[in-house]
């Protein structure tokens, strides 16, 4: 695994930034590249035998299909696109997450992990052929814009997206700062599309945003780049300082987060819990498992500690939550997160060929779940509106050929026994007259206002109450 630069658990790509025939039958305008590769191929099978005598087969048809595409496709494509187009196939036939880089999407790539891109701030992916927003960057052009997770973009500056590739489109939204840009939007719930225009601009990523509310801490953490970890524990010290030196409890926030780095998902995980296992992760090769522990101190010597999560929190953010959970560190509290169980290995190519994108493992949680397709069920379930939004929105399990769940614990976990009696009054959606959420306006955020219920309770001693009892009677257990 030498080559390979980083593991990645991330969901999607940043809009604006940065997606046989015998040989004697090749078509009639028989390339070097068909001869070289039957010749090659040939080669192969007779040091191998008949074992390579399908692969043989295989690969002749890829010659085949190539060379047919090359002479009589509509319109002269070139070979580079040909080629581009088939690593990306094979990639992308594999799993959702699984995919070719050129040479510049790579270069993207790598100025995404470092936080800052030009463009809107808005992550995509792709929804059976349709463009779909994933995440709206906290403080970005599409933030400020009130797009939203499940949008679908239909057209942009009035050139529909339909059928074409999320890199095309991921193209056709890129452009220089300051320039404007027409989204035509369908949202679930409306009847009809409505434009949204931003101006582009040169993103720097807000990964962590803090604020005091009283004597708790809240951290938000929208992504997990490089600088994740070290943002959020100077915020921490920021917030404890201006509490005068004594905090009651911290909020940590992984909504809507699609996840980035995993070493930094680890390193936040080490600022809660002091010993024991985050995260292992299971590869073909058993000799590229890992596990990976906690190694010292909890930053904030064990306050009171709640995870929001919902369907937006994906991959490294999964890993936190699930670590926090599975420890007994945190209550966790919103709805069912995204479900992203698997890790993917950056691997660059040579020639300045770009990079692939491959999926080469499965991780657990400290308990050994596997949480592929099923997401993190919290402790307390929690709604953002009245309406139930988070079954129209995408989720790994919606998702084409998916990598099964396997290989993890099974059965449900036991049920939590140390929720703080507040819990029991938590209600899982907001009353009819709660006003509509504003960003601005935290005493509108309904999910964070019962957070901070249930730090501050737990910060005043409140007896824990039995499973059976929590939440109206059902008992929020974890498990998935």
């Amino acid at each position: 695994m030498n080559s390979r630069t980083g593991l990645l658990l991330g969901t999607a790509f940043l809009a604006g930034a940065v997606a046989g025939p015998e040989i004697g039958r090749l078509a009639r305008h028989h390339s070097a590249f068909g001869t070289a590769l039957a010749q090659e191929v040939a080669g192969a099978t007779q040091a191998g035998g008949a074992a390579h005598a399908e692969t043989y087969r295989l690969l002749t048809l890829f010659g085949d299909v190539f060379e047919r595409v090359r002479a009589d496709y509509v319109e002269p494509v070139t070979d580079r696109d040909l080629i581009n187009n088939a690593l990306n196939g094979m990639l992308t036939g594999l799993d959702p997450h699984s995919s070719y880089m050129t040479a510049k999407q790579w270069s993207q790539m790598q100025v995404q992990t470092k936080g800052q891109y030009g463009g809107l701030g808005l992550e995509v992916t792709s929804d059976a052929g349709l463009i779909k927003v994933m995440t709206p960057m906290d403080g970005t052009p599409a933030a400020r814009a009130g797009l939203k997770t499940g949008d679908y973009i239909v057209s942009v500056d009035g050139k529909s997206l339909d059928g074409i590739s999320l890199d095309d489109a991921v193209d056709r939204m890129k452009g220089g700062p300051g320039t404007k840009i027409t989204l035509t939007i369908k949202r679930q719930g409306k009847d009809k599309p409505f434009d949204v225009t931003l101006t582009r601009e040169i993103i720097h990523l807000q990964v962590i945003r803090s604020a005091l509310y009283g004597k708790v801490a809240y951290i938000r953490v929208a992504s997990f780049d490089e600088d994740t970890e070290s943002g959020m524990h100077a915020a921490y010290d920021k917030l404890k300082k201006q509490a005068g030196g004594k905090l009651d409890g911290v909020v940590l926030d992984l909504r809507n987060n699609p996840g980035g780095l995993l070493d930094q998902a680890v390193a936040v995980c080490d600022d809660f819990i002091t010993s024991g296992e985050v995260v292992s992760t299971r590869a073909r090769h058993p000799e590229d498992s890992q596990r990976m522990n906690a190694h010292g101190t909890d930053i904030t010597g064990g306050l009171p500690l709640v995870v929001l999560i919902n369907e937006g929190s994906a991959s490294a953010s999964e890993i936190v939550a699930g670590a926090l959970q599975d420890h007994r560190r945190s209550v966790t509290m919103g709805v069912r997160s995204f479900g992203k169980g698997s890790v993917q290995t950056v691997i660059p190519l040579a020639g300045d060929n770009g990079a692939i994108r491959l999926t080469t493992a499965r991780y657990y949680t400290p308990s050994g779940r596997s949480i592929q397709g099923l997401g993190i069920k919290p402790d307390i379930t929690v709604r953002e509106t009245e309406e139930d939004d988070s079954k129209f929105m995408l989720r790994e399990g919606d998702l084409a050929h998916i990598i099964k769940n396997e290989g993890g614990t099974q059965g449900a976990s036991k049920p939590r026994d140390d929720l703080p009696a507040v819990a029991k009054s938590i209600p899982d959606k907001p009353p009819a007259n709660w006003p509509a959420f504003d960003p601005s306006k935290p005493g509108t955020d309904f999910q964070l206002q019962q957070g901070l219920k249930v730090v501050s309770a737990m910060a005043s001693g409140q007896p824990m109450i039995p499973a059976s009892e929590k939440q109206g009677g059902k008992a929020h257990n974890g498990s998935l």
